[in-house]
């Protein structure tokens, strides 16, 4: 792990970095559209990177964001954290409305089905997400909020 990683992980609660990070955001989502999900910033500082492309609730459009993710099983675990605010990010929303995405990782594109984890399943994968970004649970007490949090899986076509 870099010096900035770990400098990084351990500020990642600080209001101040989620700042900063929030306002990076639309930028990495632009380098990892562009570069088909090779590229991003929050990859050069050590945290898995992700493209989620969902259809938006209210449009019906496809919608990217940029976002970190924890392995868990063969599926990609994310969180609605919107950096600690009191609402909930628009593609939790959007997945609620359409559970049916596609991730871009490292150039590789695939559709998935997202749930959203009951609190017992929550519980059992948030160690995972904390070693990712520690600032989840910092995220959690600021936003006055129970965080989504989601399992992408694969979809397989049945049959």
């Amino acid at each position: 792990m870099s010096a900035v990683t770990q400098v990084l992980r351990r500020f990642s609660g600080e209001r101040w970095l989620a700042t900063v990070v929030k306002a990076l955001t639309p930028a990495d989502r632009a380098l990892q559209v562009r570069t088909t999900g090779r590229a991003s910033l929050t990859g050069v500082l050590g945290m898995p990177a992700m493209l989620l492309t969902t259809t938006g609730c209210r449009s019906g459009r496809s919608r990217s964001v940029a976002l970190t993710y924890a392995r868990h099983g063969d599926g990609l675990v994310v969180v609605g954290s919107n950096f600690g605010q009191a609402h909930h990010p628009a593609w939790s929303s959007n997945l609620l409305a359409e559970p049916a995405a596609t991730v871009t990782v490292r150039g590789a594109e695939w559709p998935v089905q997202a749930r959203l984890l009951s609190e017992t399943e929550k519980a059992e994968v948030w160690p995972e997400l904390l070693r990712v970004w520690p600032g989840y649970d910092a995220y959690q007490d600021r936003s006055g909020r129970n965080l989504r949090v989601f399992l992408l899986t694969p979809d397989r076509p049945t049959g």
